[in-house]
């Protein structure tokens, strides 16, 4: 089988993870590592320096002809970026958001189609086995659902200075938000009609205007509601800063992280996929109003940590070219949750709800 050539696009925290998920597998060649600054040094060092370097996206393309791109830039070359590569025949996978506005994901979603190459947006939670099993434990309480979740993240040093990047572009219920919008999406599957959200701006550290923490709410057709809460920055709290729990007729099914929601790891991107227990309650009463059956404790012994959720997100991106899989409702699932949560980021900015 011939080798993949992929270039990797963006080589800090998910792009270096990307990388080394590449360059661990015997039927993928990195052609070139690319970034502006010098985290491609690092990376190449740590991937033992056998590596192309270059800090200009578009010479990269031009000198290395790769058959795909992994793009883990910032939001706001998203779009360009992708679209560049599919005009060129290359495949992308892509760390959400998709785009950084919902028209700029349409347009890359419609040059993917167009040029019948495979996107792939990373939505790192589908490939988490404890996730997989939260969000069809979530499908099993009936309807409707209250879903409540965050990731509130008392980032500092390195960590807030990215996060500091990012409120350039997107806010944080935009960027993280569409991970958990995408969960909730998927345990309703139902359409969402309203949103609504609240901000605040708790910093001058981040362009006026803009806010590093949110809150949002959505109700969805079949009477389903869903809150996500996050904030960023070294003024957040961390008590109950990791909820993950979702009540129904029937009980309630909570993800119960206990190392991951301790003090000290809000910022960690390795604990924000840590799962270790799941929790059914069941609501199941007796003529008396007590609870007839004990909760069930889930303890799933396939915990991937966070590099092997990369390498199998790149296992299913390569899979998807290689098998020439449809990819069209990955895509309008990326698509969709973006769009709520722009809608979300449109209601604090405008203090109106959002009909959808």
């Amino acid at each position: 089988m011939n080798k993949l050539k992929v270039l990797v696009v963006g080589c800090g925290n998910m792009g270096a993870s990307h990388a080394m998920a590449f360059h661990l597998r015997e039927d993928v060649e990195i052609c070139g590592l690319v970034s502006t600054g010098e985290s491609k040094v690092k990376l190449n060092e740590q991937l033992g320096g056998a590596y192309a370097l270059y800090s200009d996206y578009s010479l990269a393309m031009k000198e290395t002809q790769p058959d795909a791109v992994c793009i883990s830039t910032y939001p706001d070359t998203h779009e360009s970026f992708a679209i560049m590569a599919f005009e060129q025949g290359c495949h992308v996978f892509m760390e959400k958001p998709i785009a950084d506005s919902v028209e700029g994901a349409e347009r890359v979603a419609a040059a993917a189609a167009k040029h019948g190459r495979k996107l792939v947006i990373g939505y790192i939670l589908r490939h988490h086995p404890s996730w997989i099993r939260f969000i069809d434990e979530a499908r099993q309480l009936g309807k409707p659902l209250v879903m409540r979740m965050n990731l509130n993240q008392q980032s500092h040093g390195y960590m807030w200075d990215v996060h500091r990047n990012l409120m350039k572009s997107l806010s944080p219920i935009v960027d993280c938000g569409v991970h958990y919008i995408d969960v909730m999406c998927q345990m309703v599957r139902s359409r969402p009609v309203q949103v609504s959200a609240i901000g605040a701006r708790l910093t001058e550290d981040i362009p006026a205007g803009n806010y590093n923490y949110g809150q949002l709410q959505i109700r969805f057709q079949d009477g389903s509601v869903g809150w996500y809460e996050a904030g960023w920055g070294p003024m957040m709290s961390e008590t109950a800063f990791f909820v993950k729990d979702v009540i129904g007729p029937r009980g309630c099914v909570s993800i119960v992280a206990k190392e991951a929601s301790s003090a000290g790891h809000s910022d960690a991107i390795a604990a924000h996929t840590k799962t270790e227990s799941i929790r059914v309650h069941h609501a199941d009463i007796d003529g008396s109003n007590e609870f007839t059956k004990p909760d069930t404790w889930i303890d799933l012994t396939d915990e991937p940590d966070h590099q092997e959720l990369c390498n199998r997100e790149q296992a299913f991106f390569i899979e998807a070219i290689r098998s020439d899989a449809d990819l069209t409702e990955h895509v309008e699932d990326a698509v969709n949750s973006l769009r709520i949560a722009f809608a979300c980021d449109e209601s604090v900015r405008t203090g109106d709800m959002i009909r959808l």
